[in-house]
């Protein structure tokens, strides 16, 4: 692919209030250009309706707003589909039906030119920061939606905290992807040790993947010096080892597939050497949680397709369908990385691609990026990309409170 290239960001008519009172550039494939298509305060995941208008959720504000295209470069009409909902997050169309995650279930709407009806609760009683059991203690309650292949739900249920094992254990299980019913029902377990896979989206076979962001402070697993001062350091925690590890998964999920957490963790290392990969990565056991391998079997995990490196925060992910991106990218993964919050130096933020390719990903690309400066402040923070019925590439960005309009030359 080819380098990307400087690239200044163009507000449209109406968009130009801070951050982009100012000259702003990213970072894109050359020729390509980056607009300023709309503001939407707190901007996170996005859907197109049948009719080509773009949903944006808003779990802050309790709301989804709903984005026009209008004639040429003129920014959208925008209003507000639907509010009054408990932190809706994700967003998938069925035909004419809509579904909107909450952090507490998932609701259905018929949808009709602009207009949403017929709600109904698909499955309630999901967990979140009010579940009794919490007393309020939910660091991941923002659930996201998928319709599958087979016409069922796929909905993430983030992890209590950083380490919560008795996430496994509960009903329904967190730190999992859980398969529901269209019609509604009681929801399974379809796959576990998800820390939280906000990334939801299903492949051009039909496959469902996820991309998780994995947990913090991990101690060092290895017998060995890892600083260079000639002990071992096995059980510490370590700031250059906790910069990379674990990696942050995109998995191909299966009925009944474990990512592992949080017993057992993604491994970028290769031959224990300074080189990462993280292409069909295995896992390496999680010293304080699973030392002597008793809880999970980490050799007999499925290693993990690809990844992105540790504490990007993967949020939203998409699939771009054939013919795909323009130029040389076609099909593939698009994932909004929002940067990391205690790396240091800190994880940028950027628009990731993976070409999808003989029926699986390839390994990450930057498609866009340039929102961190080098003292690792940021003025922008992408969370999804999707590409749109024009084949330009739509970003949200909750920190900037905008949508991108990225086009091809």
């Amino acid at each position: 692919m080819p380098a990307l290239a400087a690239t200044t960001v163009r507000p449209l008519a109406g968009t130009e209030a801070d951050p982009f009172d100012r000259n702003r550039q990213v970072q894109a494939p050359p020729g390509w250009k980056v607009d300023v298509w709309a503001r939407v305060p707190s901007a996170r995941l996005l859907a197109w309706t049948p009719d080509r208008r773009l949903l944006v959720s808003r779990p802050e504000f309790g709301d989804i707003v709903e984005l026009t295209p209008g004639q040429g470069d003129t920014a959208p009409a925008q209003r507000t589909l639907v509010s009054g909902l408990n932190q809706p997050h994700g967003l998938a169309f069925e035909g004419d039906t809509l579904y909107v995650a909450e952090s507490d279930q998932v609701d259905a709407f018929a949808y009709d030119a602009g207009t949403l009806s017929g709600k109904r609760v698909v499955v309630d009683g999901l967990p979140d920061e009010k579940s009794p059991e919490l007393r309020g203690a939910y660091s991941h309650a923002l659930k996201s939606v998928a319709v599958g292949e087979d016409g069922e739900l796929y909905v993430s249920v983030g992890s209590t905290g950083n380490v919560s094992a008795e996430d496994r254990d509960a009903t329904p299980e967190r730190a999992s992807i859980l398969r529901v019913p269209a019609g509604g029902g009681k929801p399974e377990t379809f796959a576990r040790g998800v820390r939280n896979g906000t990334g939801l989206a299903v492949d051009p076979d039909g496959a469902v993947w996820t991309a998780v962001n994995h947990r913090d402070n991990v101690e060092y697993p290895h017998d060995r010096d890892y600083d260079g001062d000639g002990d071992s350091d096995q059980g510490k925690v370590l700031q250059d080892y906790v910069n990379d590890h674990p990696f942050e998964q995109l998995a191909r999920l299966t009925k009944g597939r474990d990512l592992g957490w949080p017993y057992c963790n993604p491994d970028p290392d290769v031959d224990g050497g300074d080189k990462l990969s993280y292409t069909n990565r295995p896992y390496v056991r999680d010293l304080k949680n699973n030392p002597d391998g008793s809880k999970l079997d980490c050799a007999a995990l499925a290693p993990t397709e690809q990844g992105m490196g540790a504490h990007s925060a993967p949020l939203g992910l998409s699939f771009a369908t054939g013919p795909g991106l323009a130029g040389e990218y076609g099909e593939g993964a698009l994932v909004g990385i929002h940067g990391s919050w205690n790396r240091r130096p800190p994880r940028a933020p950027e628009v990731s691609f993976f070409a999808w390719r003989n029926g699986t990903l390839g390994p990450q690309q930057t498609l866009l990026t340039g929102f961190q400066d080098e003292d690792g402040s940021r003025w922008g923070r992408p969370v999804m990309a999707v590409q749109g019925p024009d084949r330009a590439v739509y970003v949200s960005d909750d920190h900037a409170g905008a949508i991108y309009r990225i086009t091809a030359p």
